[in-house]
């Protein structure tokens, strides 16, 4: 006989509060393991240069992992490394889940990520409604860029990367973002 598992909601894994991390897919939890000093590093860096920016322009709200429900019945909440919510979409106080998409998802990779899991959780921001995601990836010391439109570009060394249409006039380099130091 077969066993019936129970799904998780949103609102279940909220409730469940941070002891430990987690991320909901199709209703089933999966644990997330703490990340290596380099996934940090990274992670630390591009979110400085974001933030900055986002807050000198006043353009809405960025940080790490924030809850996006990207989708219901199962539930899918995602946790990007890095998120910015442009400002029209932002509901000040609210200690819920972020319902949708953030405009922008960064995924730093760890160095137990599979293809697969990587380009799943590109397709459900990008069918939830993010406008821009970016996938970096510290062994090859790359950056890859995904627009709604289906297209892709791959970004390293001294090729900036816009942040265009999600946060105009904003770029780095991978060379930069990837330096010792």
């Amino acid at each position: 006989m077969a066993e019936t598992q129970t799904l998780i909601t949103a609102e279940q894994l909220l409730a469940m509060g941070n002891s430990r991390r987690f991320e909901l897919v199709r209703g089933e939890l999966v644990e997330m393991t703490p990340i290596g000093l380099e996934h940090f590093r990274v992670t630390g860096r591009l979110q400085g240069w974001i933030s900055t920016f986002v807050e000198a322009n006043r353009l809405g709200v960025s940080g790490p992992e924030l809850g996006c429900i990207l989708s219901r019945h199962p539930d899918v909440v995602r946790a990007p490394d890095i998120a910015f919510i442009s400002a029209p979409r932002v509901t000040p106080g609210s200690e819920k889940f972020f319902e949708g998409a953030p405009d922008l998802a960064v995924e730093i990779l760890s160095p137990d990520d599979r293809a697969a899991e990587i380009q799943q959780k590109v397709r459900e921001y990008l069918e939830a409604g993010a406008r821009l995601v970016w996938i970096v990836d510290s062994r090859s010391k790359t950056v890859t860029a995904y627009l709604p439109s289906g297209g892709a570009h791959l970004y390293a060394g001294n090729e900036p990367v816009p942040g265009d249409p999600v946060l105009p006039g904003f770029s780095f380099l991978p060379s930069e973002l990837f330096k010792l130091g």
